[in-house]
């Protein structure tokens, strides 16, 4: 993973590194990582990560047939 540095902007080059990390979900995998988790609690995420992914994708394929209102866009102010 790599983040440039312009004009000696380190705060901005951490803060783009975080968020690449945030997505390619480095946390997430990290704290599950520090302590044991039982296969019934591994099993018992692994379905609700599955529903969960399920009732995204079902969401996104209605929102573009025009079933469901898509989510208004975040407006920021630069």
């Amino acid at each position: 993973m790599q983040v440039l540095v312009r004009d000696n902007n380190v705060d901005q080059a951490l803060r783009v590194l975080k968020k690449k990390m945030q997505r390619e979900g480095l946390f997430r995998e990290a704290k599950a990582h520090t302590a044991y988790e039982k296969p019934s609690e591994k099993r018992a995420r692994e379905k609700a990560e599955g529903i969960r992914r399920q009732r995204k994708l079902a969401r996104k394929k209605l929102q573009r047939e025009g079933l469901l209102p898509a989510p208004k866009k975040a407006v920021r102010a630069r």
